[in-house]
């Protein structure tokens, strides 16, 4: 891996010819493909991103020739094949799900008509719904729930940039946004159209005072979309934020858990 890392950090810096270069990106995103590494991984309870594996993926968009792809009766015409072996895989996507190499999927995922880009790892038994996307090198914990017409951002620029976590057993409600590398951690609720960017407010309503986050979402918070006054010269608006109003109880099963909370706070998913 190490000796990889440093051919493909080679490519980048432009040491090395195109032929060379183009074969450093091919085995870096094929070990994406097969999860035998991440784009970024949690190590001592911080996440870390892996750049060169970012700059394998943008060196592979540049050196990868544009090709006609044939899955009848769909045709595309592209750089980046679409996954293989995924019966193998225990993985299971619906037509016209699209899910592209140089993502990876653990067994027992299920892709609704949905869409998983390059770089993005998702993980066992997460379900990505239909219309829900997945952007690149996006990281999706297992037992994840994306539901319909969520949106998932990518990034791959600037290598350094962290992409969007949805860590394990989080639950992400219907055309909800999630963006710029914001994460929200385990287990998490998200009500439908909750839009979480990195500037967003994400205020902890339920104490005395309020308690304001941004770029992240605390573990097992069940989150509803909001609105805060802010004043501009022209007048007073009701500005997008995200509001906590409770936490998922420790004592049931996650299921249980789950179906609680949606009646309890009488969610929209």
């Amino acid at each position: 891996m190490d000796q990889l890392r440093e051919r493909v950090e080679a490519a980048w810096r432009g040491d090395v010819s195109s032929d060379e270069a183009w074969s450093a990106a091919s085995e870096a995103v094929a070990i994406l493909d097969r999860g035998e590494a991440r784009v970024a991984e949690k190590i001592d309870g911080e996440w870390r991103v892996n750049e060169w594996l970012k700059l394998a993926i943008l060196l592979y968009f540049r050196h990868a020739p544009m090709k006609t792809i044939e899955s009848p009766p769909f045709e595309f015409y592209d750089k980046v094949p679409l996954k293989t072996n995924l019966e193998s895989s225990g993985v299971r996507v619906v037509p016209p799900g699209t899910v592209r190499h140089g993502s990876f999927l653990e067994r027992g995922c299920v892709v609704m008509p949905g869409y998983v880009n390059i770089g993005a790892w998702v993980g066992a038994g997460t379900m990505v719904d239909t219309w829900a996307t997945v952007g690149s090198c996006a990281q999706i914990g297992r037992g994840v729930h994306l539901s319909g017409g969520v949106g998932i951002g990518g990034v791959l620029e600037p290598a350094s940039a962290r992409p969007v976590i949805i860590e394990d057993g989080a639950f992400i409600g219907s055309r909800c946004i999630v963006v710029e590398g914001s994460i929200v951690e385990e287990e998490a609720v998200l009500a439908a159209n909750v839009v979480i960017t990195s500037s967003t407010q994400i205020i902890d309503v339920t104490g005395d005072k309020e308690v304001v986050y941004k770029g992240r979402v605390p573990a097992r918070s069940v989150v509803i979309p909001g609105t805060r006054v802010k004043s501009f010269p022209s007048g007073d608006y009701g500005v997008a934020c995200a509001l906590i109003i409770g936490k998922r109880k420790a004592s049931t099963d996650k299921k249980t858990s789950l179906n609680d909370v949606l009646r309890e706070f009488a969610l929209s998913v």
